[in-house]
């Protein structure tokens, strides 16, 4: 293939997933449901086999795109007319905490662990599950949440209150693991963790579904 013919396929390429996507108004990249991530692997594919592949002509380019956004259109419509069909095809938002209580069967539907769940929690701020309420697993993968009333975003200094000291949470058991190396940097032993699950009538560490620290507060524990 010359250069010249790469560079047209590749123009017309372009421009024919921009106009697209523009058509069908896709939200940005950040934001797209599995049916959108799979549709432009399809669409990336389409072009790309297009471009390199010396027995495509460019007709082939247009015709390939123009199907599958055919195809996007109909499912699209299809969702927005009948709501019954918007769960199988686009997904629906999960909750996976629930009245500050970890949801346990929710999470093993989306596929969704403790170490996941802290890293989504984190990315919007959050470093503790107890400051959590609720929290909602969208279907684009990220996780929105309302926290309790007394973790509120409110400033200190807006009431001239003196600042605290800031904590870092440390997890000490994951679903029944027990994290000795966090366990000591939390400057504990395992006769504290024995007493500490003794206090909330759990004999067993495997028990636990998650166990945290933090200085400020003490304990939060979720049983399995």
């Amino acid at each position: 293939m010359d250069a010249k013919s790469l560079i047209i396929e590749l123009i017309v390429g372009f421009i024919a997933l921009f106009l697209m996507t523009k058509i069908l108004g896709k939200v940005s990249l950040a934001q797209i449901t599995t049916f959108d991530f799979i549709s432009s692997i399809v669409l990336g594919e389409l072009v790309g086999n297009a471009i390199y592949d010396k027995n495509v002509k460019l007709n082939s380019i247009l015709l390939s795109v123009a199907v599958w956004g055919l195809l996007i259109y109909i499912i699209e419509f299809f969702t927005q007319k009948f709501r019954g069909t918007r769960s199988i095809l686009e997904g629906k938002p999960s909750i996976i905490i629930r009245n500050g209580h970890l949801d346990r069967e929710e999470m093993k539907k989306n596929k969704l662990d403790l170490d996941e769940l802290q890293n989504l929690l984190r990315q919007r701020s959050v470093f503790s599950i107890r400051e959590v309420a609720y929290a909602v697993l969208e279907t684009d993968g990220s996780v929105n949440v309302l926290k309790k009333s007394k973790y509120d975003t409110t400033k200190n200094s807006d009431f001239n209150v003196p600042q605290k000291p800031v904590y870092f949470p440390i997890t000490i058991i994951n679903d029944g693991e027990v994290d000795y190396g966090n366990l000591k940097e939390a400057g504990f032993d395992e006769k504290w963790l024995f007493n500490t699950l003794r206090k909330h009538k759990i004999d067993n560490a495997k028990q636990v579904f998650y166990l945290e620290w933090k200085k400020d507060e003490g304990v939060y524990l979720e049983k399995m």
